[in-house]
């Protein structure tokens, strides 16, 4: 369950939510079946916390939402993308550490 801070986001409003936003976004591109996935859904959440009102913080199920994860070439999860200005700025694919998720964040903020 994604915590609080973390948007839902989906294929009707991947673009008003990402691509449109004033701030960056770091979008984790999950599947409910993925254990990685919920090794870092609790980062993910933590970042959601940490950054808020600089950066916002949402999830994609790929299975709920395959059209947005095949227009960006999402091959497998986790993966997570970092826009800013409706560009992406910094990825991770597969499982990391919370420093590695925080330096992508920190990159869309430079």
């Amino acid at each position: 369950m994604a915590g609080d801070k973390v948007l839902a986001v989906n294929d009707v409003n991947f673009e008003d939510e990402v691509i449109a936003s004033d701030l960056p976004v770091l979008v984790d591109f999950s599947a409910e079946w993925c254990g990685p996935c919920r090794q870092i859904a609790p980062l993910v959440d933590q970042l959601a916390e940490e950054y808020d009102g600089r950066v916002k913080v949402a999830k994609v199920d790929i299975d709920e939402s395959p059209a947005t994860a095949q227009k960006l070439g999402i091959r497998g999860v986790p993966t997570i993308y970092v826009f800013r200005g409706g560009e992406v700025v910094a990825q991770q694919v597969g499982a990391a550490p919370k420093k590695t998720l925080v330096d992508l964040v920190e990159k869309a903020l430079a």
